[in-house]
């Protein structure tokens, strides 16, 4: 019972670890389920809000190409050195901009030399790239510049809502405008804050979708557009143009050491990943999901609000598992014992069998393989009961009959040899008599005369004495003979005893 109740603690044991690993691959499918739909409605967001804003800014591109021209209009020269501030100022205000700067060369360098913020006096384009600097040479002399996003056209370029050169205390974004009148030594670049895009996006863009999200899902700790390359290049962010950040919308606090590593790689390699992390104490799943333009919508979620609900289930789940195992131990334990019960009473009934003893039987009577187990070898064991007993039997009768006629046998041989004594004695009398006989014949036979009558006698003679002796010899062989064979008949019965006794001293070993 032991032993089995160990094998169902094993069991119940096993049965936790792979439950515990299922679990956990339960975890990580329902972590990607459950994030991937944020992922797509974000993406989502970010394309519908990213149309609308180009709408947006396009008009926006329309409106700033008509005011700076308008301004060229105004300033009515084409020399730098006769615009005054008083004017530019005068057409902020007019025009409602959030600045007007005056671009003209400068040595092998195209800076600011006017603007309504002393700020931006001084701003020099090389300093922010040859990109930019190539870009305001081509308006500067009437050509088309050339730019992967923005409108442009001939002496024209409107970019998209770009980050602020010059405040560099307090980040500010404005969509600026570069036009160069004909004629002119230098290029208007009219400005206004990028107030409507960037209220539109607060409003209804990825970070409104990113906070309404966190709001709904108490698991999700923060949501976050992330763009890898600024991650493997942070110089990318000091870019004047294009605009580039490392957090697009969103937050990213819980950023790790780990968190970089996997966004650098996934410039190169851009897929799925899912980091478990402990940041301040908390245990959080992180989830990178690359998608379009290269980006990376990144998700932190709360690793126990998330498992909490699984362990609670698997927890219900090896309680019940091992409650269940329990009760079919109960159940089954005294099916299994009256098992081991019957086993017992056949293998005892073998060893006895084995030990000598005819006579056990096993009864086992539970309708199964057992008891015809049981059956066969009692039915077994009653054959061998009565082979033995028949064979002790026969092994009395060998042993009684043996020791009589090996009784019979030795009183034969005595007679024999008495017999044979005498028989030889009378036929080695008889043999002398015959030739005292034969001699007396002779002496009187060599008194006669020697004719061919009495030649034959004497031939007669010598024959008679050869028969008597071959006779003799006869008897003598014959009465050996026949000794010897009682003497062999008297030992094999004496052999016969000893096997009938050796059979019946085995057969006593055997309890019948």
């Amino acid at each position: 019972m032991t032993q089995v109740f160990s094998l169902l603690i094993v069991i119940a044991i096993l049965s936790a670890g792979i439950q515990v690993y299922f679990m956990n691959q339960q975890i990580k499918s329902n972590i990607y389920e459950k994030s991937t739909p944020i992922a797509n409605s974000i993406e989502r967001g970010i394309e519908e809000t990213d149309l609308a804003s180009k709408m947006i800014e396009q008009q926006i591109d329309f409106k700033m190409i008509a005011i700076a021209k308008h301004i060229g209009d105004l300033l009515q020269t084409q020399k730098v050195e006769n615009i005054k501030n008083e004017q530019l100022l005068k057409i902020k205000k007019d025009l409602n901009l959030a600045g007007l700067t005056i671009f003209a060369r400068k040595d092998n360098d195209i800076v600011a030399v006017k603007s309504t913020d002393v700020k931006d006096i001084g701003f020099s384009t090389k300093s922010y790239g040859e990109l930019v600097y190539r870009n305001m040479n081509a308006v500067l002399k009437g050509e088309e510049p050339v730019v992967q996003e923005g409108y442009t056209d001939k002496s024209i370029l409107v970019l998209p809502i770009v980050k602020s050169g010059s405040h560099k205390e307090q980040p500010l974004f404005f969509k600026y405008a570069y036009y160069h009148p004909p004629g002119s030594d230098y290029i208007v670049n009219p400005f206004i804050e990028a107030q409507e895009v960037y209220k539109f996006t607060q409003e209804v863009g990825p970070g409104r979708l990113i906070s309404q999200i966190e709001q709904r899902n108490p698991y999700v700790k923060e949501i976050s557009v992330l763009n890898p390359k600024v991650f493997k290049n942070p110089s990318l962010e000091m870019n004047f143009y294009p605009p580039l950040r490392k957090v697009e919308h969103g937050d990213f606090k819980y950023q790790t050491k780990e968190d970089v590593e996997i966004l650098k790689q996934m410039v190169d390699h851009p897929v799925k990943r899912i980091s478990l992390q402990k940041v301040n104490g908390e245990k959080l799943y992180k989830v990178f999901l690359p998608i379009n333009d290269n980006r990376v919508i990144y998700l932190a979620l709360d690793y126990s609000k998330m498992t909490t609900p699984f362990y609670k289930y698997s927890i219900i789940l090896m309680v019940s598992s091992l409650l269940s195992l329990l009760v079919l131990f109960l159940i089954t334990v005294p099916f299994f014992n009256q098992i081991y019960e019957n086993i017992q009473r056949v293998k005892e009934q073998i060893q006895l069998l084995a030990d000598g003893d005819l006579t056990v039987k096993s009864r086992v009577k539970d309708g199964s393989e057992l008891e015809i187990l049981s059956n066969s070898v009692n039915k077994m064991v009653n054959k061998l009961h009565s082979l033995v007993s028949d064979t002790r039997e026969q092994a009395v009768k060998t042993q009684r009959l043996s020791v009589m006629l090996e009784a019979e046998a030795s009183q034969s041989v005595e007679k024999m040899y008495e017999l044979s004594t005498e028989t030889t004695i009378q036929s080695r009398e008889q043999l002398h008599e015959i030739h005292e006989f034969l001699d007396e014949i002779e002496e009187v036979l060599n008194t006669l005369p020697n004719d061919e009558n009495t030649k034959a006698i004497f031939d007669k003679m010598d024959a008679m004495r050869q028969i008597a002796n071959d006779r003799t010899a006869t008897t003598t062989e014959m009465t050996i003979q026949l000794s010897d064979l009682l003497q062999s008949l008297h030992g094999q019965s004496k052999e016969l005893s000893n096997i009938a006794n050796t059979l019946l001293q085995q057969i006593s070993r055997f309890k019948l």
